[in-house]
């Protein structure tokens, strides 16, 4: 197994030398505009993965995926003389999902957008259902006052209750 390092290197000049050679042009027709995205090498450094994408309509897409297929021995011994390991990796021509995908990941961020424009028109008119506050009531200096009335009064009945009007914890019959 190859130090994950050198599977970079070796994906990365690999990468370089299949552009450089899709630049030159093949001399297939079918072959559109085609842009290497990226390559993966395996630990083993035997086996190379290449996405692509090509800029165009399907049936472009279609024919290039064509014309890489038939251009791969070609493509893999150019990367043989081009690079200094001992085994010569295949290679293998995968299109690349990146347009579709970002093409879809840009509709929802416009639907995204248009539902916060919505809520925040929603939110600038909006209005509390009940008080602004309902857990806060306005307290008043009177309020303060008649309190403590309260509380006097209390105490001066506690005074005007007579002896026969206490009640003891005995019932009356054991009283002496």
């Amino acid at each position: 197994m190859a130090d994950p390092a050198r599977a970079r290197k070796m994906a990365d000049r690999i990468k370089e030398i299949v552009a450089k050679r899709l630049d030159k042009g093949l001399r297939d027709p079918r072959l559109g505009f085609v842009t290497i995205t990226d390559v993966r090498v395996t630990g083993d450094l035997q086996h190379a993965s290449i996405f692509y994408t090509v800029y165009g309509s399907e049936e472009e897409r279609r024919d290039s995926a064509l014309a890489l297929q038939a251009a791969t021995g070609m493509l893999r011994s150019e990367v043989g003389r081009n690079i200094t390991a001992r085994l010569t990796p295949s290679l293998e021509f995968i299109a690349d999902a990146i347009p579709e995908n970002a093409e879809h990941i840009e509709a929802l961020l416009r639907e995204a957008r248009t539902r916060d424009a919505e809520t925040s028109v929603l939110a600038a008119t909006a209005e509390y259902a009940g008080d602004a506050d309902p857990y806060v009531k306005p307290r008043d200096e009177d309020d303060f006052d008649d309190e403590d009335e309260d509380d006097d009064q209390v105490e001066d009945d506690a005074d005007d209750l007579d002896e026969d009007e206490v009640e003891d914890d005995e019932p009356r019959s054991l009283r002496g």
